[in-house]
């Protein structure tokens, strides 16, 4: 089998290191990464930008994302900066070469909307990295719905919490991330339930504030700064969801994993249906323990590597030519939902999702 040639384009996104590192283990996978604007901060793997961090990895490195199409890429992963998605996206498309998008697909509609156009246009594919959707546990709900065993869903309880990201400022940067843990959280869980109901978001109320890590982020526990200087990044937040079906859906998106925590945080889904309900902890297998000079809890989880299988499945759709789910239209339906949510959490107000 002839092997693939994927290029990473940028390492702004931490999920970049997972994906180099995967991709760099596939046998029937070339990969090379371009980050040319990176700057290392520090000296652990998540501090490294740049051609340190593909040395680091044991991965190829192009100086210049030129230099990675003049390559020859058959697909690209895009892991820069929410608000950078675009040109990147349309660069690829461009080249007529497939793409595996980070989420959120765009910081804004227009964005969204271009990003589809582009590869439509060029007649390549584009696929959202949402590696949740590809657990084992989401497949074996997602068939036990299927199967009629639930009866029909109205209401889901989900939580997508984490750390504050400190080894990349950009996340707490609204002008660079769109947001904030709302941006962040929102769509892995918007994901989900997409795929489990097919059903389309009808309206969104949200409120947020920025009572977490307020000395890191800045504007204390208020709303927006006063003063007319730009707003900080939410850090805690509730959403809630209403469905075309019936379904109600209520999601913690907040960076409320402390610093001393064993994981960087995790996702659960409580599932509630006229026949049954389901509780479902995403990250939940794991080994615990506690480090003896400090006290501190160990957690090894263990399991399938989502990263791994994710790529697989944008790899195999590559080969093939069949177009891989969750796609742009999915991507698109997921950023409504976090536009609406800030819209909501801005004016006070229940906002309608935009079709």
């Amino acid at each position: 089998m002839t092997a693939l040639r994927i290029g990473v384009l940028s390492f702004a996104h931490t999920h970049a290191l997972g994906y180099l590192s995967a991709l760099r283990a596939m046998p029937d996978v070339d990969v090379i990464g371009s980050d040319p604007d990176g700057v290392s901060t520090g000296t652990t793997r998540d501090e490294l930008r740049g051609r340190e961090l593909a040395e680091a990895l044991g991965v190829e490195y192009a100086d210049s994302y030129a230099d990675l199409f003049a390559w020859g890429p058959d697909a690209v992963v895009v892991t820069s900066e929410n608000a950078r998605h675009r040109e990147l996206v349309e660069r690829a498309a461009a080249a007529g070469v497939h793409v595996l998008c980070e989420k959120p697909l765009a910081t804004t509609w227009e964005d969204g909307l271009a990003i589809r156009d582009a590869v439509e246009r060029a007649g390549v594919l584009l696929m959202v990295a949402f590696p949740v959707r590809f657990a084992s546990a989401f497949a074996t709900l997602r068939a036990t719905h299927e199967a009629g065993a639930l009866g029909q869903l109205f209401s889901v309880r989900g939580a997508n919490n984490g750390m504050l990201p400190l080894s990349r400022d950009w996340f707490t940067d609204p002008a660079l991330s769109g947001g904030g843990a709302l941006a962040d959280h929102v769509v892995h869980i918007a994901d989900l339930l997409e795929a489990l109901t097919g059903s389309a978001p009808r309206t969104v109320t949200a409120v947020t504030n920025r009572v977490l890590h307020a000395e890191r982020v800045g504007g204390g526990a208020s709303a927006d700064p006063a003063g007319g200087a730009p707003p900080s990044a939410e850090t805690g937040g509730l959403v809630t969801i209403t469905y075309a079906d019936g379904l109600i859906a209520a999601i913690d998106c907040s960076w409320s994993m402390p610093d001393t925590s064993a994981v960087w945080g995790g996702l659960t889904l409580d599932v509630a249906g006229t026949g049954g309900t389901v509780s479902l902890d995403v990250f939940g297998p794991a080994a615990h323990g506690i480090v003896a000079a400090t006290g501190l809890p160990i957690e090894a989880r263990y399991g399938a590597d989502l990263d791994a299988v994710m790529l697989r499945t944008f790899l195999d759709a590559v080969r093939t030519g069949v177009q891989p789910q969750p796609d742009v239209r999915v991507g698109l339906r997921t950023l409504s939902i976090v536009l609406a949510a800030q819209e909501s959490a801005r004016t006070g107000r229940t906002v309608a999702v935009s079709e």
